[in-house]
């Protein structure tokens, strides 16, 4: 069931009172999938005709199907060398790959640095221990139990980012013996804006992705009523739900030409003797990180989004704020555990309540 249910942003349409009447050319279509990256895809845009939107819609589709062949860890995809193929060979040889993979790992590699290491796509290994120790809680949950320390420290010592050999010219990727790729804090919002890239090309000029969290404004909506798009983003406190409603909403963010990510504590987790664990593993500890109910990134490519809404999930919260400050054109929402919310002043800017934003 939480495979399924959006936890993170939600897009907010009538329920935040937002108006919709169309421009006389331009009509409004939605349609959702839910067969890629093990969550819901809704693509929303307005166009002229109803084949045009499906013309969108479908290239969505399959950009998407493709990316998540390529990116998965569990499953593998006849005639596609994707990243468990890479697992599969880890010590064995260098697999060639398609160029989405080359470009992903060297854009995580590039991330991994300018995070200080926060996130890295070669802590397979441990993540790897943590996912199998929740499937099982879930499975069981009176004999759900933590991953031992020693399990996840020797696991650690094949973790080593730089060990993960990229010939881009020959479009191969190798990795040692012992060691895992997990590309999941970057795969969804790469392959968001990858696909916002190639609609743009197209001349697609009015329409928002959300992938799961990871939503994508391109241009604005062409209702003759707003110039921005509504976001919502989900209360961490909130029941889990799929309505949109005010109850589930923290705030609305109006935004175009922009990607906002969120990460949270609130969405895959499993229950030991009373305490919640959730899935954003902290590289020091090991352990689920600590902070904050929910983080929001916003800036304009969505790979960054992704990554950085992990990276400042997990960093204390002096550190966090001070790599935001230290990248340009990225704002950033912080939900302490006792509902403070913290924000940068672009941030708040962006914000309905918090900061007073309007759509107009």
């Amino acid at each position: 069931m939480k495979k399924i249910l959006i936890f993170l942003l939600i897009i907010i349409l009538a329920s935040l009172g937002i108006g919709c009447s169309n421009q006389a050319e331009y009509s409004k279509y939605r349609t959702d999938f839910f067969d890629t990256f093990d969550t819901i895809v809704t693509v929303m845009a307005y166009t002229k005709t109803e084949a045009e939107f499906k013309e969108l819609s479908d290239l969505v589709y399959n950009n998407f199907t493709q990316m998540n062949s390529l990116f998965d860890i569990y499953n593998d995809y006849e005639g596609v060398n994707n990243i468990k193929t890479i697992n599969d060979n880890a010590g064995i040889s260098p697999v060639k790959v398609d160029g989405k993979i080359i470009d992903l790992l060297i854009t995580a590699k590039d991330w991994y640095k300018k995070t200080g290491g926060v996130v890295n796509v070669a802590l397979g290994p441990v993540l790897n221990i943590w996912h199998d120790y929740r499937q099982e809680g879930l499975a069981a949950p009176d004999q759900a139990v933590l991953p031992p320390m020693l399990e996840l420290l020797e696991a650690n010592e094949y973790t080593d980012i730089d060990k993960v050999v990229i010939d881009a010219e020959n479009s191969t990727v190798y990795i040692e013996q012992g060691m895992r790729l997990d590309v999941g804090a970057i795969a969804k919002g790469y392959a968001t804006q990858v696909t916002a890239d190639l609609l743009t090309e197209k001349g697609y000029d009015s329409v928002l992705i959300s992938a799961g969290g990871n939503v994508k404004a391109i241009g604005s909506p062409k209702d003759g009523v707003r110039s921005l798009w509504g976001v919502g983003l989900k209360d961490p406190e909130s029941p889990l739900e799929l309505s949109v409603s005010e109850s589930n909403i923290l705030d609305a963010a109006y935004v175009s030409d922009m990607s906002v990510v969120s990460s949270g504590s609130y969405e895959r987790f499993y229950v030991v003797d009373g305490q919640e664990y959730h899935h954003i593993i902290d590289p020091e500890t090991l352990m689920p990180a600590e902070y904050y109910s929910a983080v929001t990134v916003m800036t304009q490519d969505s790979a960054a989004a992704d990554i950085l809404s992990t990276a400042i999930f997990i960093l204390p919260p002096k550190k966090s704020m001070e790599l935001v400050e230290s990248l340009d054109g990225v704002e950033a929402l912080w939900v302490m555990h006792d509902g403070e919310i913290i924000a940068t002043e672009g941030m708040k800017q962006s914000l309905r309540d918090l900061g007073g934003a309007s759509n107009e």
